[in-house]
């Protein structure tokens, strides 16, 4: 007697699905990994690891060569990984931020990568893989700190080689016990599906909660724009001293006269690390300037009451020059007069 009517319709199509990928990589083998492996890389949401599982399988029964998919699987890598590579080299921390819109903190996530990056170096593409998001956070850094391009393709090769080939091996260890599994995931799957999706649900959810709280608490804290600043600096007719605070993980480049603070140092009281009628502006590289937000809050409980977070941070700041160096370009490109 089937059992079919008693599974439950998502682990049916789990079934169905393996089954389809066993059919396709059979019609178009290395091709269809490459073009799975390329486009998850890239950054759409199409995991290529259970393919590759699937793979590894198919290739210990002799259906596939586990070279053409492994091959296939690090070519792919490296063609998305060397646009994002190329893209954080060229637009540096904006692209950075962009990546990290999709995260649900995403301030924590642009100050933890690049954090992250600097400590491990290139090394972290090696495992960059298996954590989730992290492949093209990592790879954007690795352009954004100016690796050279040589020693990213053979890190981010070796990486590749470990996340495909344990997929793989994955497959080829359990090939028997595949259909195995999904009877057990047909008897008893569903329940821990159904927990699993109520515990995803309630995760965002107080992740969306946690963030607009922390938005909302923050909101006291003002902000000063560019312009605003640069007429502090420039006039300090009023005698106070205007203090710059960088907040990112690394600073590299920063803003003219920045300083760079860790915000979870604790702030200096006693004596004060500067006059308590200092100007302190605090800037990061991070959506909504949470990051200076939060230290501006620490420094005006701690006693600086002229305290403000800077209105599009760091990235605002870059936006400027490049409209600027436009603007000169453009006006050294009108002003030139044609050779007689």
């Amino acid at each position: 007697m089937s059992t079919d009517a008693g599974r439950p319709r998502a682990l049916k199509c789990i079934e169905i699905a393996v089954k389809d990928i066993q059919t396709l990589l059979h019609d178009y083998g290395p091709l269809l990994v490459f073009a799975n492996v390329l486009l998850e890389q890239a950054g759409l949401p199409l995991p290529a690891y259970p393919i590759l599982i699937v793979a590894g399988a198919m290739a210990v029964h002799g259906d596939m060569a586990w070279q053409a998919v492994l091959l296939a699987a690090v070519v792919g890598s490296l063609i998305a990984d060397s646009a994002w590579y190329h893209g954080g080299k060229r637009y540096g921390g904006g692209l950075l931020g962009t990546v990290c819109r999709v995260s649900l903190s995403r301030d924590s996530c642009i100050r933890q990568t690049q954090s992250l990056y600097l400590r491990t170096g290139p090394a972290i593409l090696l495992v960059a893989k298996f954590l989730p998001g992290a492949s093209a956070l990592s790879t954007v850094m690795s352009g954004l700190t100016r690796l050279p391009m040589r020693r990213f393709l053979a890190f981010d090769a070796a990486g590749t080689v470990l996340w495909a080939g344990s997929a793989m091996i994955i497959g080829a260890v359990f090939n028997d016990m595949l259909g195995q599994v999904l009877d057990t995931l047909g008897r008893y799957g569903g329940y821990g599906l159904g927990a699993l999706g109520v515990v995803l649900a309630l995760y965002l959810a107080y992740r969306v909660f946690r963030r607009r709280f922390t938005i909302a608490h923050l909101s006291h804290v003002p902000r000063v724009t560019l312009d605003e600043l640069d007429a502090w600096r420039a006039a300090r007719e009023d005698g106070c001293d205007v203090v710059l605070l960088d907040v990112r993980a690394g600073g590299e480049d920063p803003m003219p006269g920045a300083i760079m603070f860790d915000p979870r140092d604790p702030i200096v009281t006693q004596p004060h690390a500067w006059p308590l009628d200092a100007r302190i502006v605090v800037y990061c590289a991070c959506p909504d300037e949470i990051s200076a937000a939060v230290l501006a809050a620490k420094l005006k409980k701690a006693g600086y009451r002229n305290t403000w977070a800077l209105a599009g941070g760091y990235n605002a700041w870059l936006e400027r020059n490049r409209r600027q160096q436009a603007a000169n370009d453009s006006d050294a490109g009108v002003g030139a007069a044609p050779a007689a």
